[in-house]
């Protein structure tokens, strides 16, 4: 469990499906471990192959399939003994006696160990299961049967791996391992030594393949966890985003202060004492009013006969003079309405100048604020004046 932290600890980019698929070619011996058999004397050729995915540098998977070449009788004997009045061998004719496809899966105790690197030797520990078949000659007779019959059976193994890794793409592997039948037959379940061989059967055998693996990579790579390039470009990130800050933060003072500058001048405005407005006698002897559009000091054509008037009382009274005060609403900017009621008292000063030819000197203009003389708040658009003998 130790190991398997360890290597968790390892960060791998992922390769794709296609890749890190090997096929090798076996070939070897194999032996029973039973008793009465002889080790040497009883052991036969093998040959195979076999399809490999390596998952990840410590676990694979594989296909594999072989097949023991036959070289001997049942029990390397014939049964003249038995029934010498049939004549009949006991011999297998067949070229190959049995047969094994199945699946494994192995560890790399290298890797496992001692974390993912180029090696150029490692170990494996292997372990899988398949299908086992025995071939057996239609006319060879076997003892207490009328006829031999091909055997199905299932079949586990377990063994180790020494890899001798000979360049990047290429590895020579020595295979020793232990292989069983699981079955038997149907006479007597796992009691088959009178079949015409007993490899895989029983007591198990031993197998020990060589093997040549072409392996199409292309390997694992260590995943960078300190990148020091990437390190630096974060870093720089960072740092960018700490001079916006600043810079937000010196907005911010900037915007307060100005903030506090506008609050102080409206504090200001509020204290401001309000303009005296004096209060004018309705007396139509003495005044005349003349009313204003919205914003504007022009004189309108329906306006100019108050202006004539005043022009022609001047005219006739030699002595008098003529105060024109001007005022503006409630509505709008108070420093635009202290210019518009200033402007709209020079205006009519002006009209009666240059139209009616009175003298200048007899005209007193001033604007005089926000008028609040009308309780109707367009009236006060108005410039009021008021004639003095």
């Amino acid at each position: 469990m130790t190991a398997f932290a360890a290597n968790a600890q390892t960060a791998y980019y992922t390769p794709s499906f296609g890749d890190n698929w090997s096929i090798g070619l076996d070939g070897g011996v194999t032996t029973p471990l039973a008793r009465h058999h002889a080790f040497f004397g009883d052991m036969r050729g093998a040959f195979g192959l076999h399809i490999q995915k390596q998952i990840s540098p410590v676990f694979a998977v594989g296909v594999e399939g072989s097949l023991g070449v036959n070289t001997s009788s049942w029990g390397g004997k014939t049964f003249f003994d038995v029934f010498e009045n049939y004549g009949v061998s006991g011999r297998s004719k067949t070229a190959f006696d049995n047969m094994y496809v199945g699946a494994y899966g192995s560890v790399n105790l290298f890797n496992l160990f001692g974390g993912y690197k180029t090696r150029v030797f490692d170990m494996e520990l292997v372990a899988g299961a398949g299908w086992g078949h025995n071939f057996y000659n239609d006319g060879a007779m076997m003892p207490y049967t009328p006829e031999a019959q091909d055997q199905n059976y299932f079949a586990t193994k377990a063994g180790l791996n020494f890899n001798f890794n000979v360049c990047e793409n290429l590895t020579i592997a020595l295979k020793p391992s232990v292989s069983f039948n699981m079955t038997g037959t149907a006479y007597e379940p796992l009691d088959v030594d009178q079949t015409s061989c007993a490899y895989n059967r029983k007591h198990a055998a031993f197998n020990l393949m060589a093997s040549v693996n072409y392996n199409f990579g292309p390997g694992f790579v260590t995943a960078d966890t300190k990148n020091q390039a990437e390190l630096d470009a974060l870093n720089a990130t960072l740092n960018g985003l700490r001079a916006e800050l600043d810079a937000c933060l010196a907005t911010t003072a900037a915007n307060a202060a100005n903030l506090a500058a506008l609050q102080a001048e409206l504090d200001a405005c509020k204290n401001r004492a309000p303009q005296v407005i004096e209060k004018v006698t309705d007396n139509l002897q003495s005044v005349r009013y003349v009313f204003y559009k919205v914003g504007s000091s022009k004189i309108t054509a329906d306006q100019q006969p108050n202006v004539e008037m005043v022009a022609s009382y001047l005219k006739h009274h030699k002595d008098s003079k003529v105060v024109v005060k001007g005022y503006a609403s409630q509505d709008g900017n108070l420093d635009f309405n202290l210019k518009l009621a200033a402007a709209r008292a020079e205006s009519v000063k002006t009209m009666l100048v240059n139209k009616y030819g009175i003298d200048a000197a007899r005209i007193t203009a001033e604007g005089c604020g926000i008028g609040k003389m009308f309780t109707e708040n367009d009236w006060n658009r108005v410039a009021i004046c008021t004639l003095e003998d």
